[in-house]
């Protein structure tokens, strides 16, 4: 789980950083139309579209972005039709790597991405190679730096509201729950006051695999270069990475 979690951590941190937002206006504008084109538009009865939107004021995206993806996945304005599915894959030292991907041409991307692994030591897979390693949970994370209350009172706000496992990680606190509850216990805790920096639904590790020297190094190139591709719009791994080398 650390090596999930330190990964949220720099990404959050570097989402802070990234003065580049077209990028990630893209793929969230890609979740954002195939979310409608699953649950319909309202957000009040679409939790993923919610999601999204919710994702998308959290990195400033305009209203009118949103609004512009909304009606093109309902056919208001011409848009285009992208297909949403798994890759699995392994990276140095055999850890184990899933993707979710969305685009509208899907042997160009096959092929970015196989070069990708291949290239920092890695392999792409078949389907349901590593699947089973890990578990769809909600994972919340609150930076203990800007903490103002007692760690316990987190533990107690974030169980009431149905969590399932709080863990300390050094800087942080990270709150697991299962997906359903996801919701109502990042709101709990917002509500609170405490300081959410990750608030998402993920795949969790159940095991995590230990990597040193080049293995991690070029595991964290890797993941940087799945995360830059416009169309990966999650990565999961179940590495571990020593604090001074992820950072």
């Amino acid at each position: 789980m650390s090596g999930h979690s330190k990964w949220a951590n720099i990404k959050h941190r570097k989402g802070r950083q990234d003065a580049k937002k077209a990028k990630i206006y893209t793929k969230i504008g890609k979740e954002i139309v195939i979310a409608v084109k699953q649950g319909g538009s309202d957000p009040d009865v679409n939790a993923r579209l919610k999601m999204a939107i919710q994702k998308a004021r959290a990195n400033n995206m305009p209203m009118d972005n949103i609004t512009r993806n909304i009606q093109k996945a309902s056919g208001e304005l011409e848009g285009v039709n992208y297909e949403e599915f798994p890759y699995e894959g392994y990276g140095p030292g055999g850890a184990a790597v899933m993707l979710d991907i969305m685009t509208d041409n899907r042997n160009r991307t096959a092929g970015e991405v196989r070069h990708l692994f291949s290239k920092y030591g890695g392999n792409l897979g078949e389907s349901g190679c590593v699947a089973w390693m890990f578990d769809k949970k909600g994972l919340i994370m609150i930076d203990k730096e800007d903490l103002k209350a007692d760690p316990d009172d987190v533990m107690m706000t974030a169980l009431e509201a149905g969590a399932e496992d709080m863990k300390d990680e050094g800087d942080s606190i990270e709150v697991t729950c299962a997906p359903e509850e996801f919701e109502a216990v990042e709101t709990a805790l917002r509500e609170a006051g405490f300081p959410v920096t990750v608030a998402e639904i993920t795949m969790v590790p159940q095991t995590t695999v230990a990597l040193e020297g080049s293995e991690a190094e070029k595991m964290l190139k890797l993941m940087d270069a799945l995360e830059d591709h416009d169309d990966v719009q999650n990565v999961y791994s179940n590495f571990d990475i020593d604090d001074e080398m992820m950072e």
